[in-house]
């Protein structure tokens, strides 16, 4: 069948618009950006995610202690009365942040009592802790510990005094000299004192009548 010229003409400028559709990506296509198209053809940034190693370098909750000091260089000491084992001490430098693994500075079963004294002296660390049957509701000690640590807290000192009400007060002898404690308890009728020296460690107990 013969079309005329007109009509020719008409088909001819619907199969160009078709074409030109086509090839843009239109309705006809299924160009990059249709349904289904992955990050890198439309070339989207993809989201970002932590990786193992990253996540596993939030820090950690700080532990949890029953007495705690802060160290003139930003460092920190912590100790626990540990039920059935003792006094336990952990430190955390200040360089790194990260908190050294629980050192048993001594070991004993018997019930905590309820006080804990810290003290720092420098990078010099003295605690006084004590121990007892029920001491924790107000009986008296039974175990009363002085302990000093020293070189960076990788090192203690420590002096069991039985039956003993407990020491009340460390400080540093002469002026304010780390090296040389002193552990002292008043009472109305004698002055009791335990001394240590960084070369020698802790001398006897000893009792000064009033």
């Amino acid at each position: 069948m013969r079309m005329s010229g007109d009509r020719l003409r008409a088909l001819a400028a619907t199969v160009m618009v078709t074409g030109l559709a086509v090839a843009c990506g239109g309705t006809a296509g299924t160009g990059a950006t249709g349904a289904g198209a992955t990050d890198a053809e439309t070339g989207a940034a993809a989201t970002p995610t932590r990786s193992a190693t990253e996540a596993s370098s939030t820090p950690s909750p700080d532990p949890r202690f029953d007495g705690e000091i802060h160290l003139a260089d930003g460092g920190r000491v912590g100790f626990s009365y540990a039920a059935g084992r003792g006094l336990v001490e952990r430190h955390r430098e200040a360089a790194t942040g990260a908190w050294s693994a629980p050192r048993l500075v001594y070991a004993t079963a018997t019930d905590r009592c309820h006080s804990l004294t810290l003290k720092a002296f420098g990078d010099t660390v003295a605690v006084i802790a004590d121990w007892g049957d029920y001491c924790y509701d107000g009986e008296p000690p039974t175990e009363s510990i002085a302990a000093v640590g020293t070189a960076g807290l990788g090192r203690w000192d420590t002096k069991l005094t039985e039956d003993f009400d407990g020491w009340t007060k460390v400080a540093a002898q002469g002026d304010g000299d780390a090296r040389r404690l002193r552990f002292t308890r008043n009472s109305t009728e004698t002055l009791t004192r335990l001394d240590w020296n960084a070369t020698g460690g802790f001398a006897q107990v000893e009792e000064i009548p009033r």
